[in-house]
């Protein structure tokens, strides 16, 4: 076993931002995820400085994260728990939409952090200390698709490293390993039972910027929820276990939701289809309805050079659109309350007071996109707190910088209280609006059977808070433990 880790090289990956969650899976699986910002009050800066290095992450096309409290005031991020080895350890990591693999920090690693302030003990995985733990060479296809062909210099022995650079300079490296995941099967309505299964994941050997040692929110690493082969939900969908279809409901009031891999039979989704050959979900947004009117804007006015429609994206916390959007978007709601004394906080944020109702005195706010689907978001939801202060949550992407301008980019502010329905067996993605502290149903694809699927917690690891959980729920199509690539 000692020379597992000799055989290893080091090189770079995936990470991002700081959402987290708890795995599970089997015939039907679940994840428990937690909220990483339990009670605590965040900053417009902070929340300013997490949504541009996201957008800088989704430039560099790197990831995702699934997640969000959808309450701007509050940097809203999930995290889980899962466990790997045998015998089995637990592990905190991300879940991510736009990432697509899985990976934790490993024990040669130098740089990864050794603490975190999110009350959680952070675990190096250590190969050498799981007996069911495997190297992955260089010669697998696995390692062929996830570098776009043979590796150079590849020889017998030598293990499949990866490598990812970030926009905002992070970087993570590392190398694949395949060890069995640990996870709780659906068995029942609300019911489940231990289960677990061969992955092939990511052993971080070297972390800098935002994923290194400085970083006092630490995690253990990211589950990667993104479209390619090598990502958790597609291993999943190649063993015939799994369809590439998920949900995430997130309650923007309690903090709570649900997130769920198999076929959402309850509520009803109305779809949209992705745009073809983009990185991220791109959809084509046509029109912008302010109360009981339309915005008069371009037709390619979503179009920011080879970025095309717009980008959804649980991970980022508000909502950003292009400045000939922004601008008549924000005239329009301000004009509905003709004597407020608007203020510019920070240099950015539109912010006034007001002390009656936000949903009687303001107007919604509708997103139309392909195939009649639409999007409405409530006065309730695009305008937060701040220091007795109402601020807007729609921000002005084309005040960004060059690279960024001008993206429409839609976070929790419009996500939260919706379930989201990603179908990537059909390429689209919808979403209805729903309570997610309830429940919704979930078919068995072998049975048939329809199982009842519903907000939970977890227990907390050291002082967080609990009240910020979610309970994520993986519905395969056999009663056969995973046994994903050989």
């Amino acid at each position: 076993m000692v020379m597992k880790m000799a055989e290893a090289q080091s090189c770079i990956l995936l990470l991002i931002m700081m959402i987290s969650f708890t795995i599970v899976s089997a015939n039907n699986g679940a994840f428990s995820v937690k909220y990483k910002y339990a009670g605590l009050q965040r900053s417009l800066s902070d929340l300013k400085a997490h949504d541009d290095q996201r957008q800088l992450r989704i430039l560099a096309g790197v990831d995702l994260p699934l997640g969000g409290i959808g309450r701007p005031d509050i940097l809203g991020l999930y995290y889980a728990k899962i466990g790997i080895g045998t015998p089995t350890k637990d592990y905190y990591v991300q879940v991510d939409t736009g990432s697509d693999i899985m990976w934790v920090n490993c024990i040669q690693c130098r740089e990864c952090p050794k603490t975190s302030s999110l009350g959680i003990d952070l675990t190096l995985y250590n190969i050498n200390e799981s007996d069911t733990g495997k190297l992955v060479p260089c010669d697998q296809e696995f390692c062929y698709e996830i570098n776009g062909g043979p590796l150079p210099g590849c020889t017998a022995n030598m293990s499949c490293p990866y490598l990812e650079i970030y926009g905002d300079g992070s970087s993570t490296a590392g190398y694949f390993v395949k060890d069995v995941v640990q996870y709780a099967r659906v068995s029942g309505d609300l019911i489940t039972t231990a289960a677990n299964g061969s992955v092939i994941f990511g052993c971080g050997a070297r972390q800098s910027g935002d994923l290194g040692s400085s970083n006092e929110e630490a995690l253990d690493g990211i589950l990667g929820f993104g479209k390619s082969n090598s990502s958790m939900i597609s291993q999943l969908a190649v063993t015939g276990k799994v369809k590439k279809i998920f949900a995430h409901c997130l309650d923007g009031t309690n903090g709570g939701g649900i997130f769920v891999i198999g076929h959402v039979v309850q509520p009803k989704v109305n779809m949209t289809p992705l745009i073809p050959n983009q990185p991220h979900y791109n959809v084509n947004m046509t029109a912008v309805q302010v109360g009981h009117d339309f915005l008069s804007l371009p037709t390619d006015v979503f179009e920011a050079g080879d970025r095309k429609g717009a980008i959804i994206d649980s991970g980022t916390t508000l909502a950003y659109l292009p400045e000939m959007v922004y601008k008549p978007l924000v005239s329009k709601i301000i004009s509905q309350q003709p004597d407020l004394k608007v203020h510019t906080v920070r240099d950015e944020y539109t912010c006034f007071q007001y002390s009656e109702s936000l949903d009687d005195g303001f107007p919604n706010v509708t997103l139309h996109f392909e195939n009649s689907v639409t999007l409405k978001v409530y006065p309730h939801e695009y305008l937060f707190p701040f220091e007795g202060l109402w601020c807007i949550g729609w921000q002005n992407s084309g005040m960004q910088s060059r690279d960024r301008r001008n993206m429409t980019l839609l976070g929790d502010l419009v996500l939260s209280n919706k379930l989201v329905l990603y179908d990537l067996e059909n390429q689209t993605i919808g979403w209805t609006e729903y309570n997610c502290s309830s429940s919704i149903e979930v078919q068995d694809e072998r049975t048939g059977t329809v199982h009842l699927v519903g907000s939970h917690y977890i227990n907390s690891a050291g002082s967080l808070n609990v009240q910020w959980a979610i309970l994520l729920l993986l519905l395969l199509q056999s009663t056969l433990l995973l046994s994903l690539v050989c």
